[in-house]
């Protein structure tokens, strides 16, 4: 390989199409439109609804590239769980909707590759943290009284293997 040209972009997952901002972005390099917007598609097609980081490696030179996707913001993955477009403006009174634990749990796996926690607990705590900021409720409790439960190990065999 080459020279190389990385062009960061933000593309609702699924829906990138060769308009902006990955056309204008990627047009002077000469790759084809068509084939990096399908890869990108197949890449981010699990986020659909959500904005996604997308990365695109260009060999400036053989005009080869390579599509790296990043992982959508915590709070994106939350709203997702909730089906609903944003949180709570007033997160402490106003209550924006309620996940599962199991859904905090899923969402701490898909963002543990990009933590600088070292532990599940760890990232589950972050996503809770989250949680709270957002006013979301978590199998119908505060997520700090969450957090109290995975202290006091009443999760732990959910959060085995960590």
């Amino acid at each position: 390989m080459g020279k190389k040209k990385e062009i960061k972009v933000l593309i609702e997952g699924g829906k990138a199409t060769p308009g902006p901002p990955l056309g204008p972005a990627l047009g002077p390099y000469g790759v084809r439109m068509d084939l990096v917007v399908s890869e990108i598609n197949k890449k981010t097609k699990e986020y659909a609804g959500m904005k996604v980081p997308v990365i695109v490696v260009v060999d400036i030179e053989t005009r080869d590239f390579e599509v790296k996707v990043g992982i959508p913001p915590t709070s994106a993955l939350i709203l997702r769980e909730l089906n609903v477009e944003k949180g709570s403006g007033a997160p402490g009174q106003e209550k924006s909707g309620d996940i599962s634990f199991d859904a905090v749990l899923k969402i701490a796996k898909i963002k543990m590759e990009q933590s600088t926690a070292y532990k599940l607990k760890s990232v589950v705590k972050e996503v809770l943290g989250t949680c709270r900021s957002m006013g979301v409720t978590v199998d119908g409790l505060d997520p700090r009284e969450v957090i109290r439960r995975i202290n006091d190990g009443k999760y732990d065999d959910k959060l085995a293997g960590d």
